[in-house]
C-alpha cells in the first residue's frame, strides 16, 4: 500500500473497550490491535501518509518518524499525560501538533500513590509474600511491625494537579504536607500545604511522595546525595520514572537509611533493576498508576477527541505546552 493509500489515522496500540468507535466511525484508521507496542521497524513502516497518529510513551517521534510520516502529518495524540517519548520542537517546527491526555488520570494516580504509601509503610508485600510461600508463621507483638501514617509529615515533590491530589487525600491521615515546585503555587491551589526548597522539603519529610514530570531537568533528581537527605526510615513513593535514581533508591534500602519504598513506574521499562527486586522493603508495581477501566477510557477518549478535533479543522483540547 502506497502512503497515499494508507488510511489517514494510525493507533498504535489496542485501546480500552469503547474507546475507538468514535474515531472509525468518522475516519478510517490503522490499529495495531495488541496490548504490546509495535516494534520501531513496523511503526515506521506504518507511519507515512498519515493525518494524525494516536501514541502511547513507548512511540518515539522524533525527527525520523517525523521524516518517515511526510509533510501531511497534522497531530501526534499521545495517550498519556506525559509527553518525554515525543520531540515536541522537532513537531512544532513542522507544523505538527502535539497533544497529551492531563486531567482526566488524576484521581486514579494519586489513589494508586496512596495505595503504594499504605502497602510500604504496613509492609503488606511482605506478609502476602511471606504467607503465599507457606512459611510458617506465628502473630507476636514484633511481627512485621510497620510504620503509622497518621501526623507523620508529608512531602509532595512536584505539586501538579496529581500532587494536589494526593495532597488532599492526607487530609484523612491528619498528616502535615509540605512541597516542592520551582514556584510555590498561590494558596487556593496549594491544598493546605506549605512551599520548601527541595533541600529543606527533603530533611523534613518522613514520607515522600513524587509526582513531578520527567525531564532533563529532572532526570535523577533525587540522587544518592538527596536521597541522603531525607529523615533515617523515612519511606519514599515514585509514581514517575526517572526522577529517582534506582539504584540509589536500593542502596538506600540495603543500608537502612530508608524504612521502605515503593515504585510504579521505571526508568527502562519493562526491565526493573535487579537491586530493587531484591529489597524486601521495596514495594514494586507494574506502571499501574492509571490503569483503571474509566481512566483509561477517559485517557484514549480525549486523545481520540484531540484527533477529531483537529482533522475536522479546529484546535487541539489538550495540546502540550512548550
Amino acid at each position: 500500500m502506497t502512503a497515499s493509500q494508507q488510511p489517514p489515522v494510525l493507533v498504535t496500540r489496542r485501546l480500552a473497550p469503547g474507546v475507538i468507535e468514535r474515531l472509525t466511525a468518522q475516519y478510517e484508521a490503522t490499529l495495531h490491535d495488541d496490548d504490546r507496542a509495535m516494534d520501531r521497524a513496523a511503526l515506521l513502516a506504518a507511519a507515512p501518509g498519515r493525518r494524525a497518529v494516536l501514541t502511547t510513551l513507548d512511540d518515539r517521534v522524533d525527527e525520523e518518524f517525523l521524516d518517515a510520516a511526510g509533510p501531511q502529518l497534522e497531530i501526534v495524540a499521545n495517550h498519556a499525560v506525559g509527553y518525554h517519548n515525543v520531540d515536541v520542537a522537532a513537531c512544532a517546527a513542522r507544523g505538527v501538533r502535539v497533544t497529551h491526555t492531563p486531567g482526566v488520570l488524576t484521581a486514579a494516580t494519586a489513589d494508586m500513590a496512596w495505595a503504594l504509601l499504605l502497602a510500604a509503610t504496613r509492609r503488606l508485600g511482605e506478609g502476602e509474600r511471606l504467607l503465599r510461600s507457606g512459611t510458617p508463621w506465628t502473630w507476636g507483638p514484633n511481627f512485621l511491625l510497620g510504620l503509622e501514617l497518621a501526623g507523620t509529615p508529608l512531602g509532595v515533590l512536584g505539586m501538579g494537579r496529581i500532587g494536589q491530589a494526593v495532597a488532599r487525600r492526607a487530609r484523612a491521615f491528619d498528616m502535615p504536607v509540605s512541597y516542592y515546585n520551582r514556584r510555590p503555587l498561590p494558596i487556593e491551589e496549594a491544598e493546605g500545604a506549605d512551599w520548601k526548597p527541595l533541600e529543606e522539603l527533603l530533611a523534613t519529610s518522613t514520607v515522600l511522595v513524587v509526582t513531578c514530570p520527567f525531564s532533563a531537568e529532572t532526570r535523577h533528581l533525587l540522587d544518592a546525595r538527596r536521597l541522603a537527605l531525607l529523615p533515617h526510615g523515612a519511606v519514599v513513593v515514585s509514581m514517575t520514572a526517572g526522577v529517582v535514581d534506582e539504584e540509589a533508591l536500593a542502596a538506600a534500602l540495603d543500608s537502612g537509611a530508608l524504612f521502605a519504598a515503593a515504585v510504579d513506574n521505571f526508568e527502562h521499562e519493562p526491565a526493573v533493576p535487579a537491586s530493587l527486586l531484591a529489597q524486601e522493603r521495596a514495594v514494586l508495581a507494574p506502571h499501574l498508576g492509571s490503569a483503571t477501566v474509566r481512566t483509561r477510557q477517559a485517557m484514549g477518549g480525549l486523545a481520540v477527541d484531540n484527533i477529531l478535533a483537529v482533522l475536522g479543522g479546529g484546535r487541539a483540547l489538550t495540546p502540550v505546552r512548550r
